[in-house]
């Protein structure tokens, strides 16, 4: 194979045909199924865009998910025996996936439900253990979203967090071949098994570069402190080469879609909330100097706001602490690592792509 069809980290290679989502990073839309993300954000519950996800790839998923997938939460909720204070003092992410390992490694619609329910279980109840609480057991007659702040909280969730942590769960639901998704589909391709693919796609989006970045832009905005600070300090950070969260894309070179759905909740959320509204101020005023000083540093380069900027705000503004955002965004993604597994099972291929051997010629062995 010659050296010039290298693609290093298989930038622009194509290894599958999906019908799950489609991201056109120049113009800067997502499509899930055909429906655009803002609208799904905008409309869908959660347990909707998991059904859309999963259809087709299990003959026996029923028409209205919910009861089902309340029901898988419960069964989830047996594997929190197994949380101890020590795991719980570990990173929420590596905890989640230890009890994660616990699952069934099947490849039935059972196994996938467990699996999408897991972590949207297992989160709240880290949380607890580490903060010397008793896990609150799942109610299977609340939405997932509801259920997931009131098993966080032990206290229940108004309809407005409830539907905003719904929008941020369907926003984060699939987009395209991303490192965690490929990481999955090519264990599913090895039939391991569900859970198999599942972990390997929390362990892949547990890397800063990937899942856990929205940590940081809670960090960032702390460190700014007022507006009036936003400037001089985005520009020192600029001269120290340091990343600014919440901007950038590998894929969009216009501002990611997903940003403004999250946006659009988050500001919704706000009429209901009495301190959201002086941080949301805020953070637009950061987002706005630092898309400013952005074009004005680094005019060769499209940084606009990506999906971590506001879902850093959304997430805090739900009580969920910083630690846990990856757990967060696994909640959401699982269902669509899941979707990817079984299209990848469908195609019967065994992903297997090739290397070039740049390392020294034959050696004379000692």
């Amino acid at each position: 194979m010659s050296k010039d069809l290298v693609a290093e980290s298989l930038e622009g290679v194509v290894a599958a045909r999906t019908v799950l989502s489609d991201v056109d990073g120049l113009a800067g839309r997502l499509t899930i199924r055909g429906y655009p993300v803002e609208a799904l954000a905008h409309r869908a519950a959660f347990e909707d865009v998991a059904h859309l996800l999963l259809d087709g790839f299990f003959e026996d998923l029923p028409p209205d998910l919910a009861p089902a997938l309340g029901a898988a939460r419960l069964r989830a909720f047996a594997e929190t025996a197994a949380l101890d204070e020590g795991l719980a003092r570990r990173d929420p992410v590596e905890a989640v996936r230890a009890l994660i390992a616990r699952l069934p490694d099947g490849e039935d619609l059972n196994t996938a439900l467990l699996l999408a329910a897991a972590p949207a279980v297992f989160t709240p109840a880290v949380l607890r253990v580490a903060a010397g609480q008793t896990p609150v057991a799942p109610d299977p007659a609340l939405s997932h979203a509801a259920d997931i702040l009131r098993m966080t909280r032990n206290a229940p969730a108004s309809d407005g967090e409830a539907r905003a942590l719904d929008a941020y769960l369907v926003t984060v639901s699939d987009h395209g071949l991303n490192a965690s998704t490929f990481a999955a589909r090519v264990i599913a391709s090895t039939r391991a098994g569900l859970a198999s693919a599942v972990l390997g796609g929390i362990s892949a989006l547990k890397g800063p570069l990937h899942g856990g970045a929205p940590g940081p832009v809670i960090e960032m905005l702390d460190a700014i402190g007022t507006p009036d600070n936003a400037e001089a300090w985005l520009k020192g950070a600029l001269v120290r080469g340091d990343r600014l969260m919440g901007f950038g894309h590998r894929i969009y070179r216009v501002r990611d879609p997903r940003a403004d759905a999250l946006k659009a909740a988050v500001r919704q959320l706000a009429q209901t909330s009495n301190a959201l509204p002086g941080r949301l101020v805020f953070a637009e005023a950061v987002e706005q100097a630092a898309l400013r000083i952005l074009r004005e540093h680094k005019p060769e380069r499209p940084l606009d706001t990506n999906v971590e900027f506001y879902t850093a705000l959304l997430l805090e503004a739900l009580g969920l602490p910083p630690a846990s955002f990856t757990c967060v965004f696994a909640m959401g993604r699982t269902v669509g690592w899941l979707a990817h597994a079984r299209e990848q099972l469908a195609s019967g291929k065994l992903v297997r792509p090739q290397s070039i051997y740049v390392g020294p010629r034959t050696r004379q062995a000692a």
